[in-house]
Parts: C-alpha cells; structure tokens; sequence
C-alpha cells in the first residue's frame, strides 16, 4: 500500500459525469481504487482537510493549468459579485481579453460562459474534498487503525462541516438548487444519481446541519489551533449561523446568534481599518473571523494569484464605486489607489510591491467582525429597532474616521459624522446600512449578493446600463454540466 500525501497528491474531480468520451475519465469528485491505494493515517487524514481549504484560495491554476476557457484559473469571486455588482471593472484599460468577464458584468452572458463553469468546479472540488475528509473522520474502523487524538479528530471534522457548508453557500446563492452531495462517489452509476438537483430549502438545511455540527465540534478558544490559526474556529462557524439566518431573514436569529458571538469576547473592530487585509497584521489583529492563508515560497505554490492578475491591468474601480466614498473617507484610498492603478486592499500592503506577484501573501479576508455589526444593523432595521440600526451603522462609521489616513495623517473634522440615531425614517435607515455595507466591504465579493437579498439589483444596475434582468438573481447552470447529465440537470428559468 503506497502513503500518499494529499496536499501534493490531489487527484479529486467536481461532478462532471460526461457521457460519450468524458465516460472513460474518472467521474469528477472521488478517488477511486484503481487510482491510489490508500493507507489512511493521521497525517493522510489531515492532509485531505487541508487540501478542503484550498479551493477558497486565489491561487492560480489549482485545477488546471491556464485553463481559461474553463474559467479554472483562480478563483472567480471578483467576477461574479464585485465585477457584476458594478464595484469593479475588468480591466484599468478596456480590451477584449478575456471578455467573458466583461460579458458577466454587462448580463448578456449565456450558460456557456466560463464565470459560471469555473465556480461551479471550484466549489464542488471543495466539497469532494470535505466529503472524502467527513468520511475518513466518521469512519471508526478508519479512527480505530490510525489512533488520532479524540480532540485533534473533533476538530478536523468540525472544520470539513464548515468547509462544506461554506462552499454549499456560495453554491446555494450563485445557482439555486444544486445536487447535494454528501459521501464521496464511489463509482459512475452513483454519479449519474448525483446529477439532479434538490431543492434550495434542501441545500440551505444541510449547510444549517454542517454549521451546528461544525460548532459543537470545534474548540472553545479564538484560533483552533495557536500554531495553525488559519483554520476554521468556533466563532468562525456561530459567525457563519448567523450569515444564513441574515440570507433567510430570520432576523431575531441573526441578532441571538450574534450575541452568542459577541460573548466569547474574541472579535471587535481593529482600530485602524486596513489591518483586516495587512499581511504585517495577519492573526495579529482583532477583526478577521475567517480567511484564507496565502503563503508565498511554497510548494505547490500558494500565493494570492490576484496579484498577478493585477500586474495584467485585471481588477479596476468603476468610476461609480469611487464615487460612493463621501468626502475624506480613508477607506477609499486604503481600497485602491486610482493614480497608481493598485488594489492595496487585495494586495496586502499600501505600496504595489506585490502588484504582478502571483505568489503574493496577502491573505483572502471571508468573513471579519464589520460585515457582522452591518448584519446585526440590518436585522434590528428589519424588526423596528431603528435607534439600534443606526447605533451598529455608527460604530462602523467611527472606526473608519478615526482610522489614519494613508499618508499618516488624520482625517479633517467632521469627515464620517454619525448618523441619526433618533431617526425613524426607515427608508432613511436603509439607504444608510446599503451606503455602507458598499463602502465598507467593497472588493470583498459582498455587494452582488447584498443587491439581490435586498430586492434592488434591478433598479441598481439599470441604472448603471446594465442589462440586468429578474431571472438573473441566480445564474445558470453551467451549459457543460446540463450536457454532461445527458439533459437530467435542469436550467434555471430563463436560460
């Protein structure tokens, strides 16, 4: 039996169970057999929970090589939510490179676009990957023959459940409905099964089982591991109970959730907002709950692959993005330096030295305790708790008008002034929390996804020419999946 090393040795596929030649390839998502003996021990165990993590990474070509007709390149987050949201344009200078970006931004895309082919493969690699993780670690003949510590095995499948969960998420919210796959697919007839798709409740319940699984498993303490503190946390997955309930607007959830978060003590607002995304601040500061740890001079590589991108003349402002920032903000100046063409706040570090550094270190900030006040805002603006609302919008505001300025400097007086607590205008209020959460967060892949739980991605990217139509809330299927079930898998409406 030969040890194999997952970390190096990943040879998991998504789900593309192709009929004609594609039916003599392995069906995507498992390792069968006939391709590794397995000799499972604690490390190989380990090992596929850290190969779990890695599909969340911006790292180029994870799952091929340039492979941009496939959309596989990196990850494509920025195309989906910052690009189509209008935050983000392609490119500084207009082209015709790689105009399926362009054409996901405009929706006048079809189910062929690659966007849609390169997620879809991202995420279902992810969950192959946690699949074959969950059932190592719930396998007591497995745990019996390699001996792991009790509290090392909790730990790791509390973290696989989170990660299944977060890219069932993304999934659930780009598609809809998809096909729930659970145990790790053993031959080609289990795959063709796996093809049809369940309803979205389905989805969204499961993610709901593999947070509170997640949570109960996971470690009391900051960091679930002191040496490693990338990995998943306890308050990584509370935090993450909180963001379906908020996408399911259950709201007096969203706020008992974030109490429950609120009183382990870990996160609060770092007082300077661009310590979230410095590479001299990583598990240094107090805001990051969840993130991606990009590492550079690693093999295989790990590097955030964006710099590169960036290096290119990929990942620009749209003037209308700009112009949301009010006077003397420094969020904006920390987010992107218009005169230099640099995206500092994906970079890492307020200087282009990793601009065209495809292994820079910066890492890829998920969830951090802003976009939590912003949820608990908008919950007490949904049950009438407008003083509440307005009061979590502040501590948001105040934070970045004391923040120094990029220069060193300090914001001039009256730069951010508070809102109107005593306001009962909600209409007032929302406006606000919309403001925002877009300033706030923007280039962090949040914006589309708040456009269209608010009911107002129609009226906004009309209103920037935008060919954006209802049915568009969720994308479509990848054509090549539709094909590749043979017609089974059914398109959205509207494709």
């Amino acid at each position: 039996m030969k040890l194999i090393n997952l970390k190096i040795l990943v040879l998991f596929l998504v789900i593309g169970f192709g009929c004609d030649s594609s039916l003599n390839q392995s069906p995507i998502g498992q390792i069968t057999p006939d391709q590794i003996d397995r000799d499972p021990s604690v490390e190989t165990v380990k090992s596929s929970v850290n190969s779990s993590y890695q599909l969340l990474s911006n790292t180029l070509n994870i799952i091929g090589q340039w492979n941009w007709a496939e959309g596989k390149v990196t990850r494509n987050d920025f195309i989906l939510h910052d690009i189509a949201a209008g935050d983000m344009n392609k490119k500084w200078q207009s082209d015709g490179d790689q105009a399926w970006m362009d054409r996901v931004g405009n929706f006048n895309f079809t189910p062929s676009n690659q966007a849609f082919q390169g997620i879809w493969s991202y995420d279902y690699e992810g969950i192959s990957r946690a699949n074959r993780a969950i059932s190592d670690l719930t396998n007591e003949e497995i745990i019996s023959q390699i001996n792991i510590d009790s509290n090392l095995r909790d730990r790791l499948l509390g973290e696989a459940y989170f990660l299944r969960a977060f890219y069932y998420f993304d999934l659930v919210n780009n598609f809809g409905g998809v096909p729930l796959i659970l145990e790790p697919l053993d031959n080609f007839d289990s795959a063709f099964e796996q093809a049809q798709r369940v309803e979205a409740s389905e989805v969204w319940n499961q993610i709901e089982s593999d947070l509170s699984e997640a949570e109960q498993l996971l470690p009391d303490q900051k960091y679930s591991s002191n040496s490693e503190p990338w990995r998943v946390s306890k308050g990584a997955a509370i935090a993450m109970q909180a963001k379906v309930s908020l996408f399911n607007e259950n709201w007096q959830d969203v706020i008992d959730t974030i109490n429950q978060l609120e009183s382990l003590g870990y996160y609060s607002l770092n007082e300077n907002y661009f310590h979230s995304f410095s590479i001299d601040e990583e598990f240094q500061e107090d805001e990051v709950i969840f993130a991606y740890d990009h590492q550079a001079n690693q093999t295989p590589s790990q590097g955030n692959g964006l710099g590169a991108l960036m290096g290119w003349g990929f990942i620009a402002p749209t003037d209308n993005f700009v112009n949301e920032f009010e006077q003397n903000d420094p969020r904006l100046d920390y987010t992107v330096n218009v005169d230099d063409q640099v995206i500092y706040k994906l970079l890492g570090a307020t200087n282009d030295q990793y601009k065209g550094n495809a292994d820079a270190p910066s890492n890829r900030v998920f969830i951090r305790w802003a976009d939590v006040v912003l949820w608990k805002a908008e919950a007490y603006l949904e049950t009438d708790n407008y003083g509440q609302a307005v009061a979590k919008i502040n501590e948001v505001r105040e934070r970045a008008r004391t923040t120094p300025t990029i220069d060193g400097g300090q914001p001039p007086q009256g730069t951010l002034p508070d809102r109107d607590e005593n306001s009962t205008d909600e209409q007032q209020i929302r406006d606000w929390l919309e403001h925002e959460r877009r300033v706030e967060l923007g280039f962090e892949a949040q914006r589309f996804n708040d456009l269209k739980r608010w009911g107002i991605a129609e009226e906004v990217l009309t209103d920037m020419d935008k060919s954006f139509m209802p049915y568009h809330q969720l994308y479509p299927i990848p054509q090549t999946e539709i094909d590749k079930s043979g017609g089974e898998m059914r398109q959205n409406d509207g494709y």
